[in-house]
């Protein structure tokens, strides 16, 4: 046959020539499983012809979601939401600086974590610090504004938390009017001004936890598919999908997620059937779930040694913490008050014992189970305070459901039938509890309108009065929620509050003094006063705003760099008002004198800082006496000095001592005294280095050994590189950029971490280049995440998992009068149909007790 022959050959349709091949059929089934996309197609043709047969039940509950995310948006300012200025207040302003450098340089880099030399002379960015909402902000400033890209996913975990606690409810089973009502719940938990900085509510999104809230969300979503995965076998895919999402927001809900998680196994369980099948499916779930997060985690775990641990108390009150609300921040208040969210959330525990509601009991158990961990949670990294909001938000939850079965309860009472419950009841449960509700919420923000229109008349219903109250029809109060003036604060951002002209001309003149004098690390004098620019870290921003030229030594992330601690012993030296956050650490009391100024100037030296801002008289008058500092600019009340003698490479005069029996986790409490005591520096203590170098144990005095004279040059840096040159190999050089151990050299042995938390290496050529590299823990990570992928093809592949019927507690289940008690197994397990199919369902109108 000629290759003409070939070609001429006619080509047959592949369904008529190997239809019946084995080979080529599997081929097919591998490719497209049978039916799967047909049942998509299915169930979305379902979902929307499912709109014509929707019961006022699912309109009911329609309506009230939509009102409660509604409702929230409006107490955000959503003029200034979609405004394009820079976001402000508390942790956010400085949170501005994330997403901006992961667009800028680790995505074109081809990566989500990597090095930063913008904050704490350089630290891993997004190596302790969750990446998924910075990611959304990053790609989603590519199409709009980068000020409204940041508000937007901000907002969008408060904005979201009544969606996914209605599907919570959906997806266990609880009968109308317990989905939206949850909702409800939700909404009031956002509202909640008992604490701002736990996470979860609006005040604590505001305060810079916005992470925290989008996880939240995507958590108690877990919580609900895991509760119907295990009674169906299916949402296989879907749920480990979710749980990684989760993780990948924030460490605490995931942690919380796979808690609860175990928790609705224990419940499962009870059930008698299927133990093996149930266990199977939770096994899958979270093993692959936890894999797609592995790329991070890893690292994250195996490297949290080198994480600063800020030593937040741990809080004992533990009585007042979970009941009572007394002992609050002056700006705090117990709202809603917790006594009454406590009274009906028994009311619900009781209520779903009576009635064996599965969702009731989980969360009861959970509920107790978090109360018992803020107790016995030992002191350490996770502060116990940070539980706190899954307490409150399971309390909130429950006090819904115990409103909604005591209006099924009252529903079924006053029925014929008591199977089946009066409609109007449940449905006027739903309404009347949901505007009680947002009313209650409203009235302290003051939102409630003030007047309504009945054609050309104008009625009154209230407003704010003489005396300070706010009047709304029959109601008043004296409250005023600081939430919207707090969202306005935020987002008209930093361009609009009264002091920006100053501050925009102190970034201006430090960008010029880039420009002019070189580009370099900046400390700057810390003040309170510094709120007036929009927040105490305004200045954090330095990088942001200079494209890297000025970095700051302060920034945002103070457990991601073991550089922190000595920044802020630094800081109560340099400043007049020092902020001292982090504990443990020998703080001098009071303003520093100018013997402490002149050792925080040494401090800068040693760190390689090249300004110092001070704005204080004190401060300024003791950096005009210092003869290391000069003068270069003064910008409003701001002073701007060079710090002398501070090369960001230089050889040692002495050899290093390898400080031997510490652990990366104990260098901080080993080199503090060194770091205080200005006669010790002669010797630097190293973590590791050549066997010339002599060997110490903590508290042994090193002895001299002095150097080869040589000499630096041709010094650059970029965003993850450095390289130099030495006139002669063998002397040992210090690299003033904070320790890690990615970095990698050529040209050298190391590097080595040296006090306090910097770099040594050993050059064995005459130039030398080091880079932040990755590692075999970053290596395992991802490969860990590549076999989590596979895994979840194989759940797709493989299906959903056939579990028995569970054992019912108390009466036998009646048939289902309605979709939504009917099995949904039709479902396709995509998060789209299956909470659209949720939505669409009618509510199951059956009264029976049993464990739905």
């Amino acid at each position: 046959m000629t290759e003409d022959d070939l070609f001429k050959k006619p080509v047959q349709p592949l369904a008529e020539v190997d239809r019946d091949d084995p080979i080529v059929a599997g081929l097919g089934r591998a490719i497209d499983p049978p039916n799967r996309s047909m049942q998509a197609l299915q169930a979305l043709g379902r979902a929307f012809r499912s709109l014509g047969r929707w019961g006022p039940e699912s309109w009911i509950t329609l309506a009230i979601v939509a009102a409660c995310v509604l409702f929230t948006f409006t107490q955000l300012s959503p003029s200034d939401v979609f405004s394009s200025s820079t976001p402000a207040g508390g942790d956010m302003g400085a949170h501005v600086w994330g997403p901006a450098y992961m667009r800028d340089h680790l995505l074109p880099s081809f990566r989500l974590t990597g090095w930063t030399p913008d904050w704490y002379a350089g630290f891993p960015a997004y190596q302790f610090y969750m990446v998924l909402p910075s990611l959304a902000i990053a790609l989603l400033s590519f199409f709009i504004p980068y000020g409204i890209a940041f508000k937007l996913i901000a907002i969008s975990g408060v904005l979201t938390l009544p969606i996914a606690c209605w599907a919570f409810a959906r997806l266990t089973r609880l009968p109308f009017p317990a989905p939206p009502l949850f909702a409800v719940a939700a909404t009031a938990f956002l509202f909640d001004r008992s604490f701002s900085i736990y996470g979860g509510n609006i005040a604590s999104t505001l305060a810079g936890e916005f992470a925290f809230s989008i996880s939240l969300s995507f958590a108690v979503l877990f919580l609900g598919l895991v509760g119907r995965g295990l009674e169906t076998g299916r949402q296989r895919v879907i749920a480990p999908i979710v749980l990684a999402l989760t993780g990948l927001c924030h460490l605490i809900p995931f942690l919380f997620a796979i808690g609860g998680a175990i928790v609705w196994l224990l419940i499962s369980l009870a059930r008698k059937p299927g133990f093996v099948k149930r266990v199977w499916w939770l096994a899958c779930t979270g093993v692959v779930g936890t894999a797609l997060v592995a790329w991070w985690l890893v690292p994250f775990y195996l490297q949290s040694g080198y994480m600063n641990d800020m030593g937040w108390e741990k809080k004992t009150n533990y009585v007042d913490l979970l009941f009572q609300r007394k002992i609050l921040d002056p700006q705090l208040v117990n709202s809603p008050p917790i006594q009454w969210v406590l009274v009906l959330a028994l009311l619900g525990v009781v209520m779903s014992l009576a009635w064996k509601r599965r969702g009731g009991l989980f969360l009861a158990l959970l509920g107790s189970l978090t109360a018992v961990a803020v107790v016995v949670l030992p002191q350490g990294k996770l502060w116990n305070a940070r539980l706190l909001p899954f307490w409150f938000l399971i309390l909130y939850l429950l006090a819904a459901l115990g409103v909604a079965e005591l209006g099924r309860t009252i529903a079924a009472l006053t029925s014929r039938d008591p199977d089946t419950p009066r409609r109007s009841v449940t449905i006027a449960t739903a309404l009347i509890a949901a505007f009680l509700g947002i009313t209650v919420l409203a009235m302290p923000l003051r939102a409630m309108p003030d007047t309504i229109a009945l054609g050309p008349v104008k009625v009154d219903l209230g407003g704010v009065r003489a005396d300070g109250r706010y009047h709304w029809m029959f109601l008043s109060t004296k409250e005023s929620s600081f939430v919207p003036s707090w969202a306005r604060w935020n987002f008209t951002g930093y361009e609009g509050k009264p002091a920006y002209p100053e501050y925009h001309d102190i970034v201006q003149t430090m960008d010029g003094l880039g420009q002019s004098n070189g580009c370099g690390r900046a400390m700057w004098e810390h003040e309170e006063q510094h709120d007036r620019y929009g927040t105490p870290m305004a200045l954090m921003l330095l990088p942001f705003w200079t494209d890297g030229c000025i970095g700051s030594m302060e920034g945002l992330y103070f457990e991601a760099s073991a550089t922190t601690p000595f920044h802020f012993l630094n800081q109560d030296e340099l400043s007049f008002g020092a902020s001292n956050p982090q504990r443990d650490l020998p703080y001098v009391p009071g303003p520093p004198d100018q013997t402490q100024f002149n050792l925080g100037v040494e401090h800068l030296q040693m760190l390689g800082v090249k300004y110092y801002m001070a704005i204080t008289e004190q401060m300024i008058s003791y950096g005009q006496k210092n003869t290391s500092l000069k003068q270069v600019a003064v910008s409003g009340p701001w002073v701007v000095f060079e710090v002398a003698d501070s090369p960001l490479i230089e050889p040692f005069d002495n050899n290093p001592a390898v400080l031997t029996g510490v652990a990366p986790k104990k260098w901080l409490g080993a080199v503090t005294p060194w770091y205080l005591d200005t006669t010790a520096w002669n010797v630097w203590p190293a973590s590791g280095g050549p066997d010339s170098w002599q060997r110490i144990v903590q508290g042994e005095t090193p002895t001299a050994t002095p150097t080869t004279p040589v000499a630096v040059t041709n010094v650059a840096t970029g965003i993850d590189t450095i390289s130099f040159d030495v006139t002669r190999p063998g002397t040992p050089v210090l690299v003033k950029v904070s320790y890690f151990p990615n970095w990698e050299v050529s040209g050298a042995q190391g590097p080595w971490r040296v006090g306090p938390n910097l770099m040594v290496v050993m050059p064995t050529s005459n130039h030398v280049s080091m880079h932040f590299g990755m590692t075999t823990v970053d290596w395992s990570g991802w490969i860990i995440t590549i076999l989590g992928l596979v895994g979840l093809v194989l759940l797709w592949r493989a299906g959903p998992i056939a579990m028995p019927d569970a054992m019912p507690w108390g009466r036998p289940r009646p048939e289902a009068t309605d979709e939504s008690d009917a099995d949904q197994g039709e479902q396709l397990e995509t998060p789209i149909l299956a909470l659209g199919d949720a939505l669409n369902a009618s509510e199951p109108q059956s009264s029976e007790p049993q464990w739905e």
